[in-house]
């Protein structure tokens, strides 16, 4: 299997800003053949891997930049893809933001991580928290011991430093779940997807091995245990931290890993799975006899269990962008026009599950006016955003998170568990 022959870092006109020739093999205006193939090409043609005159191009897009590999022999596509992916998370990591003036102002401190991201066109290290040790954003005089590299770089747990010590030895656990959700006005879900993540925050001493249990349906299905119907959850689309034993998981489901220390995603999912949702929302909107004002009734329920509470709802709903005299009346939260927008937003601090609320709104219109343009902002969706903690959609648990190390101390784990809003909408026709 081959890396890379060489990369580059390119503007959105296909001008090299910054490039890395590993091998050498392959002439530097290969970017050219890039240009006339994804720049210049008709959308419909593009592909993210192709093959010119024997040289294989894999390239990504990040906000205002192109991410390009080519190679010369016969490499796995699927790693390089991953490693610029990688690469402009680590970059973005450093620069706080990835684009074109970030990589102009920092020339150094990128070709510095180029360097060490591959060698010989073989990605060695991409974690960002191992590079910080001794790629430094400021310039600091360095001492001899500080000129080694970290243990990490040469260690089989490329991730993690060895000898580091926490006073109080702690992980913390949030299971996030983003739901994407749209509606049509008369309530049937024409799609729903749950994008789902584990964020941990681990701070433990030594080289701690963690065990993670979920009510994984395969998991259970594997130790040939019988599951009563939502008692489990069907995972798609799993991608791990490099952290995790790959191997292990796919024996026995079994979640095996040595964390990084600090902050870091240990796995991220798909549920493409019907839900109900969880907010519903429904305008009746009345232009009024004269057609000289326009009043809105918007009716909110909160469909999810009583004991649970959706915190810092907002509620957006469009309005025609010629609206004016604006008047509200709810008898909860707080309600505000945004003229940049053409939308109405219903703020709501705290709602509580099996709920529903009614606010009213009151807008004058020109006397002179297209009856399309005041009729076109109907099309547009309300969309919802809000934060549900102590609560998952897909009803995912953590069954056990076990810490094992060599020294024996006591750590304590800490779970959490938040549902948020994703791409949330509802058709109002």
């Amino acid at each position: 299997m081959s890396g890379a022959s060489a990369v580059f870092i390119m503007d959105m006109k296909g001008k090299v800003i910054i490039s890395r020739n590993y091998r050498g093999e392959v002439p530097m205006n290969v970017t050219e053949r890039f240009q006339q193939n994804v720049i210049d090409a008709d959308e419909a043609e593009v592909k993210p891997v192709f093959n010119e005159d024997g040289i294989n191009y894999c390239w990504i897009q990040y906000n205002n930049l192109y991410l390009l590999a080519v190679t010369q022999r016969n490499s796995n596509a699927t790693l390089i893809l991953a490693f610029l992916y990688r690469t402009a998370e680590v970059l973005r990591d450093y620069f706080n933001e990835l684009e074109e003036e970030s990589i102009k102002d920092n020339f150094v401190i990128t070709y510095e991580l180029l360097d060490e991201l591959m060698d010989n066109g073989y990605p060695q290290t991409t974690e960002v928290k191992i590079l910080r040790e001794y790629i430094k954003t400021s310039s600091n005089a360095m001492s001899i011991e500080q000129m080694r590299p970290p243990t990490a770089v040469t260690n089989a747990v490329s991730w993690r430093s060895e000898g580091i010590k926490h006073k109080k030895n702690e992980v913390f656990l949030d299971v996030v779940e983003r739901l994407n959700l749209l509606v049509s006005s008369n309530g049937s879900v024409l799609r729903s997807e749950i994008l789902g993540a584990l964020k941990m925050k681990s701070y433990l001493s030594g080289m701690p091995e963690l065990k993670l249990g979920l009510n994984d349906k395969l998991l259970f299905e594997a130790a040939g245990r019988s599951v009563s119907k939502g008692k489990s959850v069907e995972m798609e689309d799993i991608k791990f931290h490099q952290c995790v034993r790959l191997a292990r998981f796919e024996n026995d489901r079994t979640i095996s890993f040595i964390p990084p220390d600090g902050e870091f995603e240990l796995m991220s999912y798909r549920l493409n799975t019907h839900v109900k949702p969880l907010l519903w929302v429904e305008a009746v909107v009345d232009p009024g006899r004269s057609r000289s004002r326009i009043e809105y009734m918007i009716k909110a329920k909160s469909q999810f269990k009583s004991r649970s509470v959706a915190n810092n709802v907002e509620i957006h709903i469009p309005v025609p962008s010629d609206v004016d005299s604006p008047s509200f009346k709810t008898t909860i939260g707080t309600v505000k026009y945004v003229p940049d927008q053409e939308c109405i937003v219903w703020s709501i601090k705290q709602f509580q599950g099996q709920k529903d609320f009614i606010m009213t709104a009151n807008f004058g219109l020109p006397s002179i006016g297209s009856g399309e343009n005041q009729d076109g902002y109907m099309k547009k969706p309300m969309s919802v955003k809000f934060e549900i903690p102590y609560f998952t959609v897909s009803g995912v648990t953590v069954r056990y998170l076990k810490i094992i190390e060599k020294s024996g101390y006591q750590a304590l784990p800490w779970v959490r568990y938040i549902t948020q809003n994703g791409d949330y909408q509802l058709r109002m026709v």
